[in-house]
């Protein structure tokens, strides 16, 4: 042992035995102070199992041990459903209030009562409130900065024409259908003004967040179509929130008067949000423009703008979370800026907090208490009425202001979405006591079923009009990569086998983040990430592309929709390791070759710097297809392309290719199977061949290894 080591074990033990037994002594002499006081905190029997049993039972039920079980209940259960359901295209929200409701009186009360009692005891439910409350107000928050105000300038005719219309007509509908539901499903003292109006808001919303993301995961991003959408789903948020502010401020005013004053003061508060609050915090923004420069001070002084407008907003009577909205709508334009404020909250909103507005929404929905068929068709009827009212008031809306039938239908599909600001309005009208339990059961099933719908509608509105809009003429490349690199190789590969020349080659560059998680704006910034590179090197070969990003928990049935979508003629892959190692890393590559019915390019990428020296292996008569990329290969002025057949008999229709003047630097030539093995290839750039052939070598593992980066093409 050292001596440096030895000392500070000695050093250690004398410190433990000198102040032990100093802190035992200590103790002992403290017992003697102890005066008609009963050691009621500790038993007789330490060691007895029914004590520590009884001890245990107790800490399980302590405030704090339950909040923390329920926490990791709703959240495992929550991102469990919402898993599931994007698997099928679904919106994760979705499968976050099927959770919700599976974890309250509809199923696990009725199922497990004594669990749900146990793990949902209604003292405890205050907690969870207070806590989803918090978290709505962030969600709120965010969902204000992903507000683009400068989007309603785009398309501001036709969208405020659609936008009105998606609320008008629900709008009507919903207080029509409140005539019919007000005597039996409206609670005690709800004036029918206030229950009328409450179910005309509650049909009229459309939910902002979920449709954003639906329109990034599809790829409409950037498309007319997705545009046009978005800027009608900001005027509906906007125009919605103020007249359910409107609303809120009637059910709660004692008087036409108490009500008239709480609507002033609401445009006073608006008006100083906006007039005062956001020209400073844009002040601040420009002073503190980067992530370095954005000190905690800053971030204090917007949660207490935050704060103060849900305070201010809730004293006035229109609600807290409209003054959360407010907060983030006001938020400075600078993208930067709104996003740093995004990151640092967007995950303790989103995956913790909110989950239990979700729960907490499942524990009020009683589906139970539709118990009869005709409280069944009363469902039906809400859930017919919101659909009537949005998917075809937006869509008939879109026609007529000259957009074609199926952007027509797929606004009114987008627009149907209500999803998590449906829930939020109805919460609302559920503890004002606006809605009843019934009533407020058969709203949520409608909010999960107009969500539900909107996929399928898509998806089939896509099939419908798939001919009408599909391109007949000309090439197309689709570049399917994940690293940012392989897309750039893959590009200059098909800038290689498709020269630039008069009828263009359509070249689309696919990438798709393996989550349904991340926001819209944390989309727009990986997006920029990885296309920048690949614009770059588009520009720099003289080659427009099309850059398609999407984010998807099944990355490889999204490439498949991509190939049917398009309908390319050749699919390029990248990959770093031989084809067949490693299976389960090349699963998703293995998938596509074997089910695709285009033909498809694997790269193995090795690092090439340039692409002039271009070697072939021809095996057979099968790979006779790999003479058209010989051919537009050739035509590149300083490309050498050399066809090696790998047999000892050059066939009669390489040699007619190799006595054809019109291809100068195309060498063609045999070799013996057995003899291209001990060959040194390192002077080529790129080795082409079929996957015919490559399978044919799989299992020479060394001579793989020794050919320069290779393209595997399968016809």
């Amino acid at each position: 042992m050292k001596l440096g080591t030895f000392r500070n074990v000695l050093v250690y033990v004398v410190f433990l035995v000198v102040f032990g037994f100093g802190i035992h002594r200590i103790l002992n002499f403290g017992k003697g102070l102890e005066v008609g006081i009963e050691n009621s905190g500790f038993h007789s029997d330490p060691f007895s199992f029914v004590v520590w049993a009884s001890d245990f039972s107790k800490n399980l039920k302590h405030p704090i041990a339950l909040l923390i079980l329920q926490l990791l209940v709703i959240l495992i259960v929550a991102r469990t459903f919402g898993w599931i359901v994007s698997l099928f295209r679904q919106p994760m929200v979705i499968g976050e209030i099927i959770a919700g409701i599976i974890l309250g009186p509809s199923f696990l009360g009725w199922a497990l009562p004594e669990y749900s009692s146990f793990l949902f005891p209604k003292e405890s439910l205050k907690s969870i409130q207070a806590l989803s409350q918090i978290g709505l107000f962030l969600f709120l928050f965010l969902v204000g900065m992903e507000l683009d105000v400068k989007i309603l300038g785009k398309k501001a005719h036709d969208a405020v024409v659609v936008s009105h219309a998606s609320i008008l007509f629900p709008f009507f509908l919903g207080t029509a259908y409140a005539i019919y539901l007000y005597q039996d499903f409206s609670p005690k003292g709800v004036s029918f003004l206030v229950f009328g109006l409450f179910m005309g808001i509650a049909m009229s919303i459309t939910a902002f967040p979920v449709l954003a993301r639906i329109v990034q995961e599809r790829g409409l991003t950037k498309t007319s179509l997705g545009t046009l959408v978005i800027t009608c789903a900001a005027a509906d948020d906007v125009t919605a929130w103020c007249i359910l502010a409107i609303v809120v401020a009637v059910a709660q005013a004692g008087s036409l008067l108490s009500g008239l004053i709480t609507i002033a003061l609401a445009i006073s508060y608006v008006i100083l949000m906006i007039f005062v609050i956001r020209p400073l915090l844009t002040k601040i923004s420009q002073r503190y423009p980067s992530r370095e420069a954005l000190i905690r001070p800053v971030t204090a002084f917007v949660f207490i703008i935050w704060l103060l407008s849900c305070y201010v907003a809730e004293a006035i009577g229109i609600h807290a979370l409209f003054g959360a909205f407010l907060a983030g709508v006001i938020m400075p334009s600078n993208g930067d800026f709104r996003r740093m404020l995004s990151e640092k909250i967007e995950d303790l909103s989103l995956l913790l907090l909110l989950p239990l507005f979700f729960v907490f929404t499942g524990l009020r929905t009683e589906i139970g208490l539709l118990n009869e068929g005709n409280l069944w068709f009363v469902c039906l009827g809400v859930i017919g009425v919101a659909v009537i009212g949005k998917f075809f008031g937006s869509s008939i809306a879109a026609k007529l202001v000259g957009q074609n039938w199926k952007d027509s239908l797929s606004i009114g599909a987008l627009m149907n979405t209500r999803g998590l600001m449906e829930l939020v309005v109805l919460n609302i009208g559920y503890d004002l006591g606006i809605l009843s339990p019934p009533i407020f059961a058969m709203m949520v099933l409608m909010a999960l079923t107009t969500t539900f719908m909107t996929g399928p509608i898509l998806d089939f509105l896509n099939l419908t009009f798939h001919r009408n809009t599909q391109e007949e003429d000309g090439d197309k490349v689709l570049l399917s990569f994940a690293a940012t690199a392989t897309g750039t190789r893959l590009l200059e590969l098909a800038n290689l086998l498709f020269p630039s020349k008069k009828k263009e080659t359509k070249i689309v560059a696919l990438h798709i983040t393996s989550s349904t998680d991340i926001s819209p704006q944390e989309a727009e910034v990986l997006e920029k990430e990885v296309f920048g590179n690949l614009e770059e090197k588009a520009n720099e070969l003289g080659r427009s592309i099309l850059t398609v990003y999407k984010n998807s928990s099944n990355v490889t049935k999204e490439i498949f929709n991509q190939i049917q979508d398009l309908s390319p003629s050749l699919i390029l892959l990248g990959r770093s390791q031989t084809l067949f190692s490693h299976k389960e890393v090349a699963g998703k590559v293995l998938t596509i070759i074997e089910s695709s019915k285009i033909p498809v390019g694997i790269l193995i990428d090795r690092k090439f710097t340039k692409l002039k020296k271009i070697l072939f292996f021809v095996s057979g008569i099968e790979d006779k297809f790999l003479e058209s990329y010989q051919e537009n290969i050739s035509k590149i002025e300083d490309a050498e392309v050399t066809v090696l057949w790998t047999g000892r008999i050059l066939p009669d229709w390489l040699k007619e290719l190799n006595e054809i003047k019109t291809f100068p630097n195309i060498r063609i030539f045999a070799k013996e199977r057995s003899l291209i093995y001990g060959e040194n290839w390192s002077d080529y750039d790129l080795v082409i061949l079929s996957l015919g052939f490559y399978v044919e070598i799989e299992n020479t593992s060394l001579f793989q290894q020794q050919l320069p980066s290779v393209l595997i093409l399968r016809k």
